[in-house]
């Protein structure tokens, strides 16, 4: 069974009532890291012994010079999780010593393979990388410089990461998919494709559900 990890109702609303393809259920975990982790962490104490696959999907915002743009399907190669540490006006500095914990998180290879195959055949225009997952939106173009220059981001959002993190202490594979809904920038949500984001990741996932060869 795949378990289909969405942060809002809205993201998750393209699945609802989806019957085709693998077994699946469809999850709303919360908006933001530790929303998402209580309420995953909550689901997957109920009984994971079904769930081959957690495939969180959503909006994101990509960052500028990464190569990926609006409405561009993004997937995972890793989450970090990009503003844990001590925050600096020109930089993140990690923290060491005893405060040190792991902040970097790879997803499973073997899915990210097959969804990448998958999408690339149905002309799907993919990119792949780190995925940087912040406590808050990025709302200015310096700050969205600053955590792709630390992290070598590609897009950013607020749940991957402790998702990703989940999945790891329970021993779950994880894939990540997300569209590209607004650039990060100086904000100006009238630059935002929210609503074609969400449909076109709702889309993808569905595509993946059907298609996806579960190991």
């Amino acid at each position: 069974m795949i378990l289909l990890v969405a942060a809002t109702e809205m993201e998750a609303l393209p699945l609802a009532g989806k019957n085709t393809g693998h077994s699946h259920e469809l999850f709303v975990a919360g908006v933001g890291p530790l929303e998402t982790a209580v309420r995953l962490t909550r689901r997957l104490c109920e009984g994971k012994g079904d769930i081959s696959l957690v495939l969180n999907f959503g909006v994101a915002g990509a960052y500028a010079g990464s190569g990926a743009g609006l409405l561009d399907i993004c997937l995972a190669e890793s989450e970090i999780m990009g503003d844990f540490g001590i925050c600096h006006q020109e930089s993140i500095e990690p923290f060491a010593g005893q405060l040190a914990q792991k902040a970097g998180f790879s997803l499973e290879p073997g899915y990210l393979a097959q969804a990448w195959e998958i999408l690339e055949k149905q002309d799907y225009r993919c990119k792949k990388g780190v995925f940087v997952t912040v406590n808050g939106v990025t709302a200015t173009a310096r700050r969205g410089a600053l955590l792709r220059a630390a992290h070598d981001g590609l897009c950013e959002n607020m749940e991957g990461g402790a998702v990703a993190r989940v999945c790891e202490e329970f021993g779950v594979p994880c894939l990540e998919v997300r569209c590209v809904s607004n650039m990060v920038e100086d904000r100006n949500t009238a630059n935002w494709q929210l609503a074609d984001a969400i449909r076109k990741c709702g889309q993808a996932v569905s595509l993946l559900v059907d298609h996806i060869v579960l190991i």
